[in-house]
């Protein structure tokens, strides 16, 4: 299905299906992945997929202090931080690792190269 420039409206549409299909792939892929984030040398675990669901929580019980809560609460934060960044790092390698499809003269129009 081509126009009279050339442009072709069938196979954009293919690339476009292929990419939303290699997106769900790579989204299923991350969301197996497990990552643990941790904090005060390993005193504080907290486990999350790579879809971001957080599925556990460990802290030693040395670190628990009545009289320091607030030591604890700045720990746990840390680790929910530590395993955030680990699951944002593992959706932007798999954004990274998508091939584009080749946009012909539609790609100008967008800004591309």
């Amino acid at each position: 299905m081509t126009d009279q420039g050339g442009f072709d409206l069938g196979g954009l549409l293919q690339q476009a299906q292929a990419m939303q299909e290699e997106m769900a792939a790579a989204q299923e892929a991350q969301a197996q992945q497990i990552v643990t984030g941790s904090a005060g040398g390993g005193k504080v675990t907290i486990e999350i997929t790579g879809a971001g669901v957080f599925n556990s929580i460990s802290i030693a019980p040395d670190v628990v202090d009545p009289d320091d809560i607030e030591m604890l609460e700045d720990l746990i934060l840390a680790a929910l931080r530590d395993g955030s960044n680990q699951v944002a790092d593992i959706q932007e390698s798999s954004m990274e690792s998508m091939q584009m499809p080749d946009l012909g003269g539609l790609g100008d129009m967008l800004g591309g190269a």
